[in-house]
């Protein structure tokens, strides 16, 4: 599903094929976002456009964005590019994300390897018992010149996730262990150094 719903001040578009289900939508305003409703369940005038745009920009799927027709400020990518990982859950990126033909600032990537949305998470890994820690051992990690920019996500062909751009690779606790300006990501799911690709897709003929 997916689609725009307009309000006086602010439209609100969903992409149901993003949509990972982590319900900060609902659970932030369930006026705004009424769970379980027969018909239309985005409202985006049962509260302010301000109050919208935060609800929209803690998606951490992308699935909602937002159009404001009040004058305000349109969304924008962060001063820090950021690849966070979710425990035992995918690559949630906040970026201006550049992935094929698509520009988008807020993406979930797959990186169990058995996602029917690849290169997005679809929550196979909740069913599939996925198991990767979100908090590594922290490294120290070098200085970048610049923190922002445009961040190219490449799937390669039976492999992992190429990165490119300036990024830093945050645990969950939101503690840095790499920057970076070009990274493969683990999507196999079998790495030994998740989040990183260490050959392992090859050995288990990872397909995507």
């Amino acid at each position: 599903m997916a689609g725009t719903v307009e309000g006086e001040k602010i439209d609100v578009g969903f992409n149901g094929k993003r949509c990972i289900h982590s319900r900060n939508c609902v659970l932030g305003n369930p006026h705004v976002f009424v769970p379980n409703a027969p018909g239309e369940w985005i409202h985006p005038d049962a509260t302010s456009v301000e109050q919208v745009v935060a609800l929209a920009q803690n998606c951490p799927s992308g699935a909602i964005t937002y159009t404001r027709k009040d004058g305000g400020p349109q969304e924008k990518p962060p001063v820090v590019n950021t690849v966070r990982l979710r425990e035992n859950g995918p690559l949630a990126v906040h970026a201006e994300i550049v992935l094929g033909e698509e520009t988008f600032l807020r993406a979930t990537l797959c990186r169990c390897g058995l996602s029917r949305n690849k290169p997005f998470c679809d929550n196979s890994h909740i069913k599939a018992g996925f198991s990767a820690t979100g908090e590594p051992p922290l490294k120290e990690a070098q200085v970048l010149d610049a923190r922002d920019g445009r961040l190219t996500v490449t799937p390669t062909v039976n492999g992992p996730l190429k990165v490119e751009g300036n990024a830093e690779i945050v645990t969950g606790t939101g503690h840095t262990i790499a920057r970076t300006t070009k990274v493969f990501l683990c999507r196999c799911g079998h790495s030994a150094n998740k989040p990183f690709c260490d050959g392992s897709h090859k050995k288990i003929g990872f397909v995507a």
